[in-house]
């Protein structure tokens, strides 16, 4: 078997041996005491497959399931050698025997014929660390629609109590896609999107049931509620996972071959903020039972109107039906990111803050959610005759040009329609130039979400003259530009960095607000040359986030100067 891992050092299982003596022999002169509860271990994977006789059943060179072992404890999470939560011999055995002449199984570890013995000897907290293997399956000469059969796993070893997995396989059942959605022109924020919800069975077996699941993402809502759907808001925690889901039963018999549609539209209301937020749904095959326990794993509320029912579509085009569908939703909103630099004054030998605001003046969130929240990057130039003493954990020293360094800001998204950052640099004068005047810059672009590109660029003044104040970029301001302590308009924002990101910005994908620059840290002195544009060569990469927005990738964590390609 295949364990992602490594064995302890024999220093480790010399101590271990040593320690086990020493309370073994403490225990000879002590009570006797009770044999330990053996350490439950379930096997884990998918509970079900369903092969289809008429469409491939996915990539052939990938499994269908993948099997586990979840072993209670916490997961180990940092670097080095996994310590182990229980060692000793044991075995896990598959056996598909019921499979012959229902499919073909291709199982892992050494199998002979149906049946496969897997063997170890670590287990791990959690079932990261814990793989057997993967369980593939296909159709072949012998199947015929109807058939089923179930592959059992089951495992022993002393000190270990194991719970048995039951994968069951049908062939030829009923196999639901969905019927296609399309984005109407001139569907605006704040509108209501009247989706065509709709499946067709294109399996060979009728189905005694269906179950709809529907998702949107934060920016939509339901606004009409029904007896036989339940609904789950999460409207906390990170902004990428809160929306709404929504699971609602079919108890009807699905005829093979034949298309349906809900006897009314799936109302979808897009929020004034709403901008590129996804909406997905999705029917299966799964009994009344099933569904129930998918409610019952998440804190789903049961609607309270009429239910919503399925009719038959005559005359249905298959073509019109695919296995996802999904829409994002709308594409006519914007919004208005805003930087804003700081005009400052010193001495030779001063050290000066300079606050770099960071806002998003809306009215639409910039949801990133195809993106999986990549963050929006910024460049910083650094004014002549001074140095960079203190730089935002979020911004990172960089070549941005042959020859030429500056840094490197991440704002992380999805970003709220009000949110506010706030990047502090500290900055010793080293001798006084004046006028000295460094670009702060958003990367220039395509982009036409993005309502005014006036305002993505802003400046650090130093020692300014006259009227050579402006920091933002020509609307006249010189008053620093700070962004009120870095507070985000967005009440399911919060503060901090994200240590596991990478980026030292904000957290996670609910970052939209908090005072992203707000921890600093030393970094290495910079020293700026004057009048150097660092957006240049290979110093940004496009990433097309739907409407072309053009976005710095993320540096990993770990990885500081040299070019950001």
């Amino acid at each position: 078997m295949t364990l992602k891992s490594a064995r302890p050092t024999r220093l480790f299982r010399s101590v271990g041996l040593l320690a086990a003596t020493g309370l073994a022999a403490a225990g000879l002169v002590g009570t006797a005491q009770a044999a330990p509860a053996p350490l439950p271990v379930k096997i884990t994977g998918e509970d079900r497959v369903d092969l289809s006789l008429n469409s491939g059943n996915g990539d052939d060179s990938e499994p269908q399931v993948d099997l586990r072992l979840n072993v209670p404890g916490e997961e180990f999470d940092g670097d080095g050698v996994i310590p182990p939560v229980f060692t000793g011999d044991y075995t896990i055995r598959i056996d598909a025997s019921e499979l012959a002449g229902v499919a073909s199984v291709k199982l892992p570890c050494d199998a002979d014929g149906l049946v496969a013995v897997c063997s170890g000897y670590e287990l791990y907290a959690g079932e990261t660390y814990n793989r057997l293997g993967g369980i593939r399956l296909d159709i072949n000469g012998d199947s015929q629609a109807g058939d089923f059969g179930t592959i059992k796993v089951t495992g022993e070893g002393e000190g270990l109590e194991f719970t048995p997995l039951d994968i069951d396989v049908l062939v030829g059942g009923p196999e639901f896609v969905n019927r296609r959605l399309s984005l109407p022109a001139d569907l605006k924020a704040g509108d209501t999107y009247a989706a065509p919800v709709g499946l067709y069975n294109k399996g060979a077996m009728d189905s005694e049931g269906a179950v709809l699941r529907f998702h949107g993402s934060r920016g939509l809502s339901f606004p009409d509620s029904y007896g036989n759907c339940a609904y789950a808001e999460v409207t906390t925690g990170p902004l990428l996972h809160q929306g709404t889901d929504a699971i609602c039963t079919f108890p009807d018999t699905i005829k093979a071959g034949t298309a349906y549609a809900l006897t009314e539209p799936l109302n979808v209301k897009t929020a004034d903020f709403a901008l590129y937020d996804v909406f997905t749904y999705s029917f299966s095959a799964i009994s009344p039972t099933e569904a129930k326990s998918l409610r019952e794993a998440k804190d789903y509320q049961p609607g309270n109107g009429p239910d919503l029912k399925l009719k038959e579509v005559p005359g249905a085009d298959p073509a019109d039906y695919s296995r996802y569908a999904e829409l994002d939703l709308p594409a006519t909103n914007t919004y208005d990111l805003e930087l804003t630099g700081a005009s400052l004054k010193g001495a030779a030998g001063d050290t000066v803050k300079a606050n770099l605001g960071f806002r998003n003046n809306g009215p639409a969130w910039f949801s990133a959610l195809r993106s999986g929240g990549e963050p929006i990057g910024f460049t910083v130039e650094v004014p002549e005759g001074a140095t960079v003493t203190k730089a935002p954990q979020s911004c990172r020293e960089t070549e941005i040009a042959e020859g030429t360094r500056g840094y490197l800001c991440w704002v992380d998204t999805p970003l709220l329609e009000d949110a506010e950052l706030s990047f502090p640099f500290e900055l010793r004068i080293d001798r006084v130039v004046e006028n000295a005047k460094a670009k702060v810059a958003l990367p220039d672009g395509d982009n036409p979400s993005e309502s005014d590109k006036s305002n993505d660029i802003a400046w650090i003044v130093l020692n300014a003259s006259g009227g050579e104040g402006s920091t933002d970029g020509g609307t006249g301001s010189s008053d620093g530009g700070t962004s009120n302590g870095g507070t985000s308009g967005g009440g399911s924002s919060s503060s901090g960095t994200d240590g596991g990101s990478g980026s030292g910005g904000t957290t996670g994908g609910d970052s939209s607000g908090g005072d992203s620059g707000a921890d600093t840290d030393g970094g290495l002195a910079l020293t700026g040359a004057g009048g150097v544009t660092l957006i240049a060569g290979g110093a940004i990469l496009a990433l097309g986030l739907g409407t072309g927005l053009v976005l710095f990738l993320r540096r990993r964590a770990g990885q500081n100067g040299g070019t950001t390609a």
